[in-house]
This record gives structure tokens, sequence and C-alpha cells, in this order.
């Protein structure tokens, strides 16, 4: 079986393919053919993978591996939310070039809420790289991963190689129409123990008092839990600012001692890449306030319905 990628130009549109491979082996030929081939071009390559991968293709890629810039994506990537802008961050970096990258935000062993706001981002990077010169390529492990999973991999991005064939996915879906379909509706916390803060204006220091109370009671860390507070005042200043003034703040954890905020308002989001592209200098205060939450969370589950916004925030211990 043969899964190396085709030679993508050195200049051109956007391109997303899915990489679908079986074996280590044939992970690692098809993904350093591609970092190859990119140097070959003069294309920056960054490669973000999980944990040991990132060892395996420094060694599969030899010499070569110094002029790639490597990254592990099971820490740049705990929340998903903070992949997009590391990826465009690298872009912006090479602004005269294509780049080629390597991310794979989906593994053996992600929750099931870490996949669905993963597979968010994978839609998001079809948005938000429309216009550049960029090749992002997505391993998929078929042999690890739940058939839904590589079924929503066929409709997020708009080719897909496999067996050593690149192909566009007959699946493909608009990026706005797949975002949708991750807004599930997020389990309750499980009875007692969730306590319930309702806010307006003039109020949010006090919020953030017994946010700060409450999180001395959990198992987070002094400066995790300082990130929770921090995220928490954020969240809630931006109910006031643009969800209708008021909002309502829950708090819990969860059995594996991690902390978890929700604050809902009726707030819309109008950018579905809000949070996930870094805010510009000039951009003004927007989007900058979603931004660090991602920055400061282990994961940000959001839900935009008709009736408003929620945000689900978690800190592990």
């Amino acid at each position: 079986m043969n899964e190396s990628v085709a030679a993508r130009p050195a200049t051109g549109p956007f391109v997303h393919p899915a990489l679908f491979y079986r074996t280590t082996e044939g992970y690692l030929r098809a993904v350093g053919d591609f970092a190859r081939r990119a140097l070959e071009a003069a294309e920056p390559c960054f490669i973000a993978v999980p944990g040991l991968r990132v060892a395996a293709l420094r060694s599969a890629l030899g010499d070569v591996a110094a002029e790639v810039e490597f990254a592990d994506m099971s820490v740049l990537g705990r929340n998903p939310g903070r992949i997009l802008a590391a990826l465009q961050g690298f872009a912006d970096r090479h602004p005269d070039r294509p780049v080629r990258i390597v991310g794979e935000p989906i593994w053996a062993g992600r929750s099931r809420a870490e996949i669905l706001e993963a597979t968010r981002h994978e839609a998001l990077i079809n948005t938000a790289f429309a216009r550049r010169g960029a090749t992002v390529l997505c391993p998929y492990d078929l042999t690890a991963l739940p058939a839904a999973v590589v079924g929503d991999a066929r409709r997020t991005h708009p080719t897909v190689i496999e067996d050593g064939t690149d192909l566009p996915s007959p699946h493909y879906t608009d990026p706005a129409v797949v975002c949708a379909d991750c807004d599930q509706p997020l389990p309750e916390p499980a009875p007692g123990g969730v306590m319930r803060v309702a806010y307006s204006g003039g109020e949010l220091a006090a919020v953030r008092h017994r946010a700060d109370s409450w999180a001395r009671s959990t198992a987070l860390r002094p400066a995790r839990r300082d990130d929770l507070v921090l995220a928490i005042g954020e969240a809630v200043a931006n109910s006031v600012a643009h969800g209708g003034g008021s909002g309502v703040l829950r708090l819990w954890t969860r059995g594996d001692g991690a902390a978890v905020a929700e604050i809902h308002d009726a707030g819309q989001l109008s950018d579905p890449l809000a949070g996930r592209s870094r805010p510009s200098l000039t951009s003004g205060n927007g989007g900058r306030g979603l931004w660090m939450i991602h920055q400061l969370c282990d994961l940000v589950e959001i839900r935009a319905t008709p009736t408003g916004l929620t945000l689900r925030l978690h800190v592990c211990a």
C-alpha cells in the first residue's frame, strides 16, 4: 500500500486534505514525503501532531528535521479552540510564501466533547484559510478512530488521501452546516454540587469574588485557579457588554477533579471564528475576551442557539 502524498504546487489556492492511514509506517512515509516536498519547494513547514509522533517524525526526516517547525498537538491542541490561531500564526510569519502544515487534532483517547470542538476546528480551517496559499494535511488513524469521526473528516476536508489516491471528497459540507451539527446539547452536570449565580451590569467584581471563593474549594492548583477566575471574568464581562446585559453562571466539578464554569446569556455569535483567530492590534476589543478564554482553559465548548449563547469552560486540576 502506498500512502505517499502527491506533490503540491508551490503557489496556488488553499488545499485541505485528510490523510487516512492504517499503519505507523504509512503515516511516517506520507507525512515525511509531505514535509520533504515542502522543503524542496522552499515552502515553510509546520508539523503539529500528538505526543510520540513528533519524535518519530523527527527521526524519519533525519537531517532535514531541523528545517521543520514541530509542536506537540496534545499540548498545543489540548483545547481545540487554540489550534487555528497557531496555524494562522505560522502562516502569518511567512506572508510572501505558501506554507505547508500538518495538523492532527483528533486521536484515540480524545473525549467526545473534545472531538466535537476539534471537528468544528477542522470545518473552520476552510473558512479561515480560504484566501491563503497553504496546504494543511490532517492525518486520521483508520484503525483507532470511530467510524463517525472518519465520516466527519470526509465532511470537513475537500479532498481525501487514502491508499495513495488523492480525490475530492463527495461528502464535503459547508463549514457553517458542520458547525451547526456540532452544536449538540450539552450534558447536564450530576445533580447536587452545582453553584448558580445570576448577574447583570455592576456586579462583575462580585461575580469574580464568588467564583474565586468557589474555586478555592476545588482541587485546582493556585495558578490554574487564577486562570479559571480570569476566564470567568472575561466571559461575564462579554455577557454584560454583548449578551443582553445579564447572564447566569454555573460552577461544578467533574469526577476527575476538573472545574467547569458555564456562562449562559442572550448573546449571539455572529463570527464563527471569534476567539479562534488571534485578534489584531487594530481590531479593537472584538474577540479578545473569547480568544483569551481559549488560551486559559483546557476545553471550551460553545453552543449558539436562537435563544442565546452558552460557554462551558473546563480547567483541569
